[in-house]
C-alpha cells in the first residue's frame, strides 16, 4: 500500500522521475521522506515521531470548528487569508524526521487566549488562521525535504498521498523546485488518495519481477495476534 503511493504514478504530462528520487509521503498517517532506488527498492531516510501531517490538519481544523475531515476546508479558507498574519511554533526535530504535535499544542493554547479575550476571535480570523497554520505545516515539511536533497544530492522529487492534494503544498514545493533546480513531479488530484491505479502499477511490477504465488494462499491480515 505504502509503496504503492510513492512509485512512478505519472504526473498530470505524463512524466515519470528517473530513478534515485525522493517522495514526500504526506497523508493522515504517514509523514516520510522515501529514497526510491527502483521499482521495488526504497528507504525510508525520514519520518514523522508523532502525528502525521495530515493528522494535523485535520485535528486542528477540529479545534477551530471545521468538522473532519478539516485538511480539505483549511486548504480552501486559507487562499482568502493572510499566511504571515500569525506566527505557530515549530519543532526542533534531530536529522530528517518530523514532529507536528508541537504544533497542534501551539494552535491550542493560541486560541485559547485569544478566545478568552474575544469570543468572536476564530470566527473573525478564521481565513487568516487557516493559511498562517498551513503555512507553518508546509514550512516544517520543505525544511526537512530541502535538506534531504542536500544530503542526497538527489533533484528528482515527487509528492503523495492525500495530503499532496493540498493547493498550498503543490504550489510551494513547485516554487521551491524552480528555485534549486528540482524536477518536481505533482501526482493527478485523482491519485493522490488511496485508488487501484496505484495498487495495480505495484503488483504489474512485483509480477515482472517474480513475486507470485498460487491461488491457493490464504490472506492473512495484519490485525490478529499469531503470537
Amino acid at each position: 500500500h505504502i509503496l504503492s503511493h510513492f512509485i512512478k504514478v505519472p504526473d498530470k504530462e505524463n512524466r515519470h522521475p528517473s530513478f534515485p528520487y525522493l517522495s514526500l509521503l504526506v497523508s493522515g498517517g504517514h509523514t516520510q521522506i522515501v529514497k526510491v532506488n527502483s521499482y521495488l527498492s526504497f528507504e525510508i531516510i525520514g519520518e514523522t515521531i508523532d502525528d502525521a501531517v495530515g493528522e494535523a490538519f485535520d485535528k486542528c481544523a477540529k479545534i477551530m470548528g471545521l468538522g473532519y475531515p478539516g485538511g480539505p476546508v483549511v486548504d480552501k479558507l486559507a487562499k482568502e487569508g493572510n499566511e504571515s498574519e500569525f506566527k505557530f511554533s515549530k519543532p526542533r526535530v534531530g536529522g530528517l524526521n518530523y514532529s507536528f504535535s508541537g504544533v497542534k499544542t501551539s494552535l491550542l493554547y493560541f486560541l485559547r487566549d485569544n478566545v478568552k479575550e474575544n469570543p468572536d476571535f476564530i470566527k473573525n480570523n478564521l481565513n487568516s488562521l487557516c493559511a498562517s497554520f498551513q503555512k507553518t505545516l508546509i514550512d516544517i515539511l520543505l525544511e526537512k525535504l530541502i535538506l534531504a536533497t542536500k544530503q542526497t544530492g538527489i533533484k528528482e522529487i515527487t509528492i503523495a498521498g492525500g495530503v499532496s492534494a493540498n493547493t498550498g503544498l503543490r504550489e510551494r514545493i513547485t516554487s521551491e523546485g524552480i528555485v534549486r533546480g528540482w524536477n518536481t513531479y505533482l501526482p493527478e488530484f485523482r491519485f493522490t488518495t488511496d485508488n487501484a491505479a496505484m495498487i495495480a502499477i505495484v503488483g504489474y511490477y512485483k509480477f515482472k519481477s517474480g513475486y507470485t504465488c498460487n491461488l491457493d494462499v490464504t490472506p492473512i491480515s495484519r490485525n490478529l495476534d499469531y503470537a
